[in-house]
């Protein structure tokens, strides 16, 4: 059960309730879904970064607002992970969808969320998390609390996970 003490101050009082008439329910509910979403929402379409670290070779990052992930240097299937840049964004889009759905609460009261849809949003932010664990665990991967290095930004996009990160040429030449 997830636990936010900060959700607990928050004014439910306009709020329909959707399920079994208890506002705790509309709040778990509100919570989950919001859960749900920014998980999917953060994996499903991302900002890509190619950049230049400090003393090092360019490589790719993901991550918006801020690069949480970007490859290793010590062997080219590796990945790096940087916490507090992974929580920030999780903030973000977790206070995004929060707002989002109060609001959507508060305009239309007596919105149902159909339980179709809902098993599918959480089934595809279950299948998600189970993804990016697999990708972690094969991977190599290195876990810094904090990124340990400048980047110089040399070109951003964004990017749909199922598509292939373009890595642009970093030098271009002028042959013909």
């Amino acid at each position: 059960m997830l636990c936010l003490s900060w959700i607990g101050d928050m004014n439910f009082a306009d709020t329909r309730v959707i399920a079994n008439g208890n506002k705790n329910d509309m709040k778990q509910l509100n919570i989950k879904l919001a859960l749900a979403i920014s998980i999917i929402s953060m994996f499903l379409l991302t900002k890509w970064w190619f950049a230049l670290p400090v003393d090092g070779p360019d490589k790719l990052y993901w991550g918006f607002p801020f690069a949480f992930m970007g490859e290793g240097f010590h062997t080219s299937i590796s990945y790096q992970f940087f916490i507090i840049e992974f929580i920030s964004n999780f903030v973000v889009y977790f206070s995004f969808w929060v707002a989002l759905i109060l609001t959507v609460n508060k305009l239309t009261p007596n919105f149902k969320l159909s339980a179709i849809l809902s098993k599918i949003i959480f089934s595809l932010a279950l299948l998600l998390c189970i993804g990016f664990g697999g990708l972690i665990s094969v991977s190599n991967p290195i876990f810094h609390f904090k990124r340990p290095y400048d980047l110089e930004i040399l070109q951003t996009g964004k990017v749909f996970i199922w598509e292939n990160t373009p890595r642009p040429e970093r030098f271009k030449s002028n042959r013909k």
